[in-house]
């Protein structure tokens, strides 16, 4: 296989990549060069290379013309992209320079990406012909293919100024089997001007004139197997592919932090956000037993909007509207549906009715005030739904905040809901932030990017499980089992079987659970009996504590009340801040 064949072979990726970005160079180059160093070329650049033991011993003599500049640059391919995952790299060290004739020798050598810039500068500015000695020691440029050991390295070129001739001799100590050049941007397939070996085949000569600024002599040398000592190097490409690679070791340390964090934000749960005990348990052991067999009454003096809080442990709108008809129902307030043929719009006044206020709890009391206090601080008798839309956002969130005060003055959670819910979301968010933080610094500087995303995982499986961490005390588990019966009962819309009630007696019953029919979404249902009910009952076509308009009866109840919950809750929460 000739060397020419397996420099193709070998580098493919190489050089395309590497041949359509010097494009710009070659073409842009003497342009640019002619401007800034108009008159400098490089006379003569001549390389000798010593291979063994692994190491590469270049030693180059510059010859350049200077006109005014006080050193010049030379740029040395260092390294390629093999994958997305994996670089190709040449090791330069040890790299001096000296000079014969008062030429430049101060270096310094930059690497960036796969470029290793090497300037050589003087203390003052340079006028003539100077010779430059630069050496160094290059490992990397060996690469083992089955029966021989290649060497290849752009050896001469990558200044900015033209190049008159530049030449090369490769000397690896054994016999050399085979022997390529090519000349101009890396990668490419151009023959140099002249290259074979010495009568004795232990050195490789190489030559080439005329170079552009830019462009390399890049020399091929083929020795045995094993003579030369020398191997590729590789280097991980810190890319989002390595950073985020799925290995042994990584994937190791993403199931032990998930099995960590998530085993600690279910003992969390299990410590602090679980309910006292299951509700049927722990219902028998407490002073109310579930609701069984006939019995379907409430819990004894739990209001509706209580339990809507106790169940899903949050004080909703519709908590609040279900505390606005149990007024009504009790006999604090008198819900007046007007005639929509005579104001042209459906819309409803809730009005005072005088009754001591003593026995409503203190989320009731201030929910009385703020429906019936107008907007400048006066009482008011009378307020119209319609008149309450955008302006009652305020006074929703004290009463909703009331009801939270009220659930743990009732001894049903330790701590109110919603402060525990907000402490455990804030917990979780951080926790997310500091993952997300954690996981871009080690993505762009480890492979272990993937623990980064166990802690984000963590943290969002406790924001999101923040909403579960309200706790019913075993009190608070006691009456939800008894609110559940109940519910199933108002969920069925009917007396127990034997229930044998007068018709008016029926409606003052239903009037008396509609509002935990409001809380438990069941009010179409459980309306419906009412009308049912009064379709029965003779000239029962007004409620005690809802008077519907001319021609109106409590056949059209449920819908007068289906509409009436859906329009509250829209009225008291339309708002900006909510």
């Amino acid at each position: 296989m000739s060397a020419l064949a397996a420099l193709r072979r070998v580098r493919p990726v190489m050089a395309a990549v590497t041949a359509a970005a010097l494009l710009p160079l070659t073409t842009a180059a003497p342009a640019a060069a002619a401007e800034r160093a108009a008159g400098e070329r490089v006379l003569e650049d001549r390389v000798a290379m010593t291979v063994g033991n692994g190491v590469t011993r270049v030693k180059e003599t510059i010859v350049y013309e200077f006109a005014g500049r006080d050193g010049f640059a030379r740029e040395f391919v260092t390294g390629e992209h093999e994958s997305a995952t994996r670089d190709r790299v040449y090791r330069m060290t040890n790299v001096r320079a000296s000079s014969p004739d008062g030429g430049p020798t101060r270096v310094t050598a930059t690497r960036e990406g796969t470029r290793t810039t090497v300037e050589v500068r003087a203390a003052r500015d340079l006028t003539g012909r100077r010779t430059v000695v630069l050496e160094y020691e290059l490992r990397g440029a060996i690469t083992r293919m089955g029966a021989a050991d290649e060497l290849w390295w752009p050896v001469a070129g990558g200044f900015d100024v033209p190049v008159e001739t530049a030449s090369a001799t490769v000397d690896g100590g054994t016999m050399i089997r085979n022997v390529n050049c090519f000349a101009g941007p890396i990668g490419s397939t151009v023959g140099c001007t002249q290259f074979y070996m010495n009568h004795a085949h232990t050195q490789g000569i190489y030559s080439q004139e005329k170079m552009l600024p830019g462009e390399y002599l890049t020399v091929v040398a083929g020795f045995p197997a094993g003579t030369t000592g020398g191997h590729a190097l590789y280097e991980r490409r810190q890319t989002v592919a390595t950073a985020f690679s799925v290995n042994a070791v990584t994937a190791s340390a993403l199931l032990g932090l998930l099995v960590l964090l998530g085993g600690g934000v279910a003992v969390l749960y299990m410590l602090r956000g679980r309910d006292a005990r299951v509700v049927g348990k722990r219902a028998a052991e407490g002073d109310h037993a579930p609701v069984a067999g006939a019995e379907f009454e409430p819990p004894d003096g739990v209001r509706p909007g209580q339990i809507g809080t106790l169940i899903d442990e949050q004080a909703d709108v519709i908590d609040v509207t279900a505390t606005i008809v149990d007024l009504a129902v009790r006999g604090y307030l008198l819900i007046e549906e007007e005639d929509r043929a005579v104001t042209g719009r459906l819309d409803w006044t809730l009005r005072r009715l005088d009754r001591p206020v003593v026995d409503l709890l203190p989320y009731e009391r201030i929910l009385l005030d703020a429906l019936l206090t107008a907007p400048d601080g006066t009482a008011r008798d009378a307020v119209k739904l319609s008149e309450l839309g955008g302006t009652f956002a305020t006074k929703l969130a004290q009463v909703r905040a009331a009801m939270y005060d009220d659930v743990v003055r009732q001894g049903w959670f330790a701590r109110r809901p919603d402060t525990v819910r907000s402490r455990w979301t804030v917990a979780g968010l951080a926790l997310t932030v500091l993952g997300i933080a954690g996981t871009v610094a080690l993505a762009l500087t480890t492979e272990w990017a993937l623990a980064g995303l166990a802690v984000i995982i963590a943290g969002a499986a406790l924001a999101y499980g923040g909403q579960y961490m309200p706790a019913k005390t075993a009190r608070g588990s006691t009456v939800l089992a008894h609110t559940i019966g109940f519910r199933e009962y108002l969920e069925r819309g009917e007396l127990p079987d034997g229930a044998d009630l007068a018709s008016r007696q029926r409606i003052a019953l239903f009037s008396r659970f509609l509002p935990y029919a409001v809380v438990f979404d069941v009010v179409e249902r459980w309306a419906g009996t009412v009308e049912d009910a009064g379709e029965r009952a003779e000239g029962a076509d007004n409620l005690y504590w809802y008077e519907g308009p001319a021609e109106w009866d409590l056949s059209k109840f449920a819908e007068s009340m289906r509409t009436f919950t859906l329009t509250t809750s829209g009225s008291i929460s339309q708002s900006r801040g909510l």
